[in-house]
């Protein structure tokens, strides 16, 4: 029993020791999620910043074939004119410009794609950031209850199970006393009840016994006289015997 308490104690100290030294995890997500959100600025600035080149270059493109065009009717002026120098020179402005108007076609589709790649890293950071949020809420929530649960482990621990236990046994021992106590009473008090009313039931027997006694006598007194009534009577109606004659012997 000592030494599992030992190894209870060895086990809860190491815990507090990785709780102590460890990071907070709410402070580490959060700080991940903002991370998050400033790399999606940056991103979006990216964007727009290579969306406003792209505009950019399609104007120079368009400026540049407008005067790839321009001197090319400028050649055709000056030829139809004569002037077969100035028709050269303005030929060759023109393919200086046509090269120019070719280099900006190939760089604006090169933009295109840069554009489209950093609009789908975005979207997808995007993404990325809304699920991150919800984790966070969810680490933080489970964090927050792993903490609380270990936080009331710990102060149960604390409290001492053996005297826990042997204060609820003193309690119920207390009850059962107190228990015991009342029922002695109530039949103590059940017995006094039972006594006078077993007192009261023979002072009823006794008073009965006496009326029974008295209606006896007075049955055995009116039976008396009605005996001696009948004897008188019947000497009173028979006839009065007559007498012999005496002999002269007798």
């Amino acid at each position: 029993m000592e030494l599992i308490k030992r190894i209870v104690r060895v086990i809860r100290a190491n815990v507090n020791s990785l709780i102590g030294g460890a990071e907070d995890p709410e402070k580490i997500l959060e700080q991940a999620v903002l991370e998050m959100q400033e790399n999606l600025v940056q991103l979006r600035q990216g964007v727009a910043q290579a969306i406003a080149t792209q505009k950019r270059t399609e104007r120079q493109a368009a400026a540049a074939q407008s005067q790839t065009e321009e001197w090319y009717r400028r050649a055709q002026l000056a030829l139809q004119q004569g002037n077969e120098s100035l028709a050269r020179e303005a030929l060759t402005k023109r393919q200086a410009y046509k090269e120019t108007t070719t280099a900006l076609f190939s760089q604006i589709e090169q933009q295109n794609e840069i554009v489209a790649r950093l609009k789908k890293d975005m979207r997808s950071l995007e993404l990325k950031i809304a699920e991150a949020k919800t984790k966070k809420d969810m680490y933080i929530a489970r964090a927050r209850s792993a903490e609380a649960s270990y936080r009331l482990q710990e102060m149960l621990g604390t409290v001492s199970t053996t005297s826990s236990l042997s204060a609820f046994e003193r309690m119920e021992e207390k009850v059962l006393q107190i228990e015991a106590q009342s029922e002695a009473i109530a039949q103590l008090s059940s017995d006094d009840l039972e006594t006078q009313f077993t007192s009261l039931e023979s002072n009823d027997v006794d008073t009965e016994l006496a009326a029974m006694k008295l209606q006896v006598f007075q049955q055995s007194e009116n039976t008396q006289p009605k005996s001696l009534l009948t004897e008188e009577s019947q000497k009173t109606t028979q006839p009065p015997q007559q007498q012999l004659p005496k002999t002269q012997d007798s």
